[in-house]
């Protein structure tokens, strides 16, 4: 079962790699990408970046001025701390985090047209009570796979 959802994922990917590229989309790896999402909740430092990533303070901070370069957030300054800054996306970013959310619906059409919708609902409820303990929605707290 384990390599069956391995492969289910990988497939996923690929397709919603294919959608970002046909929309423009084909500048950016996947790593980047959790940051984007993470950032579609509120701006975060780069302490708090690297935390959620997994990744130490060096390394989000050089994806930070990675994503900066390429256009997708900015640096603000941090609202309690004056020397402080906090990440936050751009209006590219949040047009690609839009371009996730609306290849991520349409792959979910694509798989209740092939499962149907009551294996479909079924697969859902299942992987949601795996991975959140049934809860279903992306949080701000969902964290990256490795």
């Amino acid at each position: 079962m384990i390599t069956l959802l391995a492969v289910a994922l990988r497939r996923l990917r690929d397709e919603l790699a294919a959608e970002l590229r046909a929309a423009g989309f084909t500048d950016l790896r996947p790593v980047q990408g959790y940051v984007l999402s993470r950032l579609s909740f509120g701006g975060v430092t780069v302490g708090q970046l690297g935390e959620h990533l997994g990744l130490g303070k060096q390394a989000a901070g050089q994806l930070a001025d990675e994503l900066a370069r390429l256009g997708y957030v900015r640096r603000e300054p941090h609202p309690a701390d004056r020397r402080g800054k906090v990440i936050v996306l751009t209006d590219r970013g949040r047009a690609r985090v839009q371009a996730v959310e609306r290849a991520l619906a349409g792959i979910e059409v694509r798989l209740a047209e092939g499962l149907g919708l009551p294996a479909l609902k079924s697969l859902r409820a299942g992987l949601a009570a795996l991975g959140t303990g049934g809860q279903a929605a992306l949080r701000p707290d969902a964290r990256p796979p490795w």
